[in-house]
């Protein structure tokens, strides 16, 4: 048996701020936090999903991850995001059992519904920030703001 060499989540992780990830390419790729806007594919699986797994299926393909499942590229993981949400059907009864809870949170990291499948797909959740910089309303200028801009004006012009 081997031993030693890079292992799935061994050491630090990957930072992509840092010179080292600088020098060596990383980068995350960026998922928008609105989600994914277009429809979700056909259930891969058999037997046909039933009316909760086509509820989880729909909602699931709402989420941020789902813009990188839709990309061509990753397609490959699309039975196995219907996998995880036949088993988060299962996993919801009461009756679900430690097993099935375990197995559940594989296939999340597996399709980057966990922090760490995140960062092991080598994804983040961005959020616009300029979008909802717009979004706000201006607030009109107060007295206090105008008094403001008098005095450093004043004191750029030298007192003038």
């Amino acid at each position: 048996m081997p031993s030693g060499g890079a292992r799935n989540r061994s050491g630090p992780a990957a930072n992509e701020n840092s010179e080292r990830s600088d020098r060596r390419g990383f980068k995350l790729t960026a998922l928008p936090a609105e989600g994914y806007d277009g429809d979700a594919p056909a259930w891969p699986l058999e037997p046909a999903a039933n009316a909760t797994e086509r509820s989880y299926w729909e909602r699931a393909w709402r989420t941020p991850q789902a813009c990188a499942w839709s990309m061509p590229s990753e397609s490959w993981r699309i039975p196995t995001v219907a996998r995880w949400v036949r088993l988060s059907v299962r996993c919801d009864a009461p009756d679900a059992g430690a097993a099935h809870l375990g197995q559940l949170h594989r296939f999340a990291d597996q399709i980057g519904m966990t922090t760490a499948g995140l960062a092991e797909m080598g994804w983040k959740v961005t959020v616009d920030e300029l979008s909802e910089r717009r979004d706000e309303p201006a607030t009109p200028p107060t007295v206090e703001d105008d008094e403001m801009t008098a005095r450093r004006k004043r004191a750029i012009s030298g007192g003038a």
